[in-house]
């Protein structure tokens, strides 16, 4: 889109010793001549559109009496044209002014005859963008305007003369600024389409604009884990929150302790990876405890380019190591509550769970050599409280539970509880 603004701009030449002066109401800014010699005259700007002459003049007597005013503008021949005439009015006025130099005549009878000048000029800017050069790691933003010069003549010599309207230029995109020269050049671009408005401007702020849109050839990669830290086996989803992806690689490595440990034994570490997924929303059940990195890589591929992109997490996935626990008293009187003595594990491999009475006598025994699941407990092992098929007394039981977990530690708990079967 582009937008074409016109600067009208007014000088004022004002005879030596008079109080009164043209005006230029609505104007946007203002400067001064730099005549080789004698009065130098003030410049108004007024801000339009290609074409469009809004500048506009007014005069008025000194005395503030009724007067006749003849406007002229000067020729290519620097003589003056007659212009308009107004008479027995306090003041005039001319508007829709196009380029050139006016000049006012005040008069009445009781007066002295006031002259007053004004140069208008029609300053417009033309912009274009567009993009230029793209590459994985920059964008090319090109900008060009055409412009009238602001070119004016001294009302001396003939010379001509130009005056200084402070150009500049400056790039934007979603309100943030990009740049203040023409060919700019975008470092890591976006990875969305994206439109980049240039805007061309001066000092009496009249402005033009183009925009141009970036289609975006580059990756990000960003995501988040449903779960930063829990107990063994820990189920985690990688939430995929990229954007312009055809394609992903999710690396997770080996726990940072199990690294360690294979440096000190041998010196060196032979692979860092545990395994690669492919798919843009994983899954993945770390079955052993430690301290995990995962990294996502992203690649876009468009023509003859393909971009990349990495993003790794700040933090470890940090998974605990494999427990046993068991609860001290249980009340098998089926009512529904607290009816079974659960031994609760997490990440155990094998588990081996032993009952004995007051007496040491074994009343019960659960083996499982190959722990399967990832449930937080087994229901084979719990005891119902029957030895047998029959109620088991109340009073004082001993558990010893052995094991070793996914860690490859073994894990041992021994303890009295209470069976209490009250009605």
């Amino acid at each position: 889109m582009q937008k074409i603004l016109f600067t009208l701009l007014l000088i004022i030449c004002t005879s030596i010793g008079a109080t009164a002066q043209i005006t230029a109401p609505g104007s946007s800014g203002q400067t001064n001549t730099e005549y080789s010699s004698g009065t130098q005259d003030l410049i108004y700007i007024f801000c339009s559109s290609q074409g469009a002459g809004i500048g506009h003049l007014e005069a008025q007597m000194s005395t503030g009496e009724d007067a006749n005013f003849t406007w002229r503008k000067l020729n290519a021949a620097n003589s003056f044209d007659t212009y308009y005439t107004e008479s027995n009015v306090t003041s005039s006025s001319i508007s829709s002014l196009s380029d050139g130099y006016y000049q006012v005549e005040i008069s009445n009878a009781s007066s002295p005859t006031e002259t007053y000048g004004a140069w208008v000029f029609n300053s417009w800017y033309e912009v274009s963008a567009s993009i230029g050069d793209c590459t994985c790691e920059h964008t090319q933003l090109q900008g060009s305007f055409t412009e009238a010069a602001p070119n004016y003549i001294d009302i001396n010599t003939g010379g001509q003369l130009t005056f200084n309207k402070d150009v500049k230029v400056e790039w934007e995109a979603n309100g943030e600024r990009e740049g203040s020269i023409l060919s700019q050049v975008v470092y890591d671009p976006p990875a969305e389409n994206t439109t980049y408005k240039l805007t061309v401007y001066d000092q009496f702020n009249c402005s033009a604009s183009a925009e141009t849109i970036y289609e975006s050839i580059v990756p990000e990669a960003n995501f988040t884990p449903s779960e930063m830290s829990g107990d063994a086996p820990l189920n985690v989803t990688f939430n995929s929150q990229s954007k312009n992806v055809d394609a992903y690689t999710w690396t997770l490595y080996r726990s940072i302790e199990d690294m360690d440990k294979e440096y000190a034994e041998n010196g060196e570490v032979t692979d860092s990876v545990m395994t690669t997924l492919r798919s843009d929303n994983p899954s993945y059940t770390y079955e052993y405890s430690g301290s995990y990195m995962v990294k996502l890589s992203v690649l876009k591929r468009t023509n003859d380019l393909t971009c990349t992109d990495e993003f790794e997490l700040d933090n470890y996935i940090v998974v605990d190591t494999s427990y046993i626990d068991a609860p001290n008293f249980f009340t098998p009187n089926g009512d529904g509550v607290n009816d079974m003595f659960l031994i609760r594990y997490t990440s155990m491999k094998t588990i081996s769970v032993k009952i004995f009475n007051r007496w040491g006598k074994q009343i019960f025994q659960a083996d499982d050599n190959n722990v399967g699941g990832y449930d937080e407990y087994g229901t084979q092992y719990a005891w119902d409280g029957r030895i047998g098929g029959r109620y088991a007394s109340p009073g004082v039981y001993y558990y010893i539970v052995e094991g070793v977990g996914r860690d490859g530690e073994r894990r041992a708990e021994q303890g009295f509880f209470h069976l209490f079967r009250e009605k």
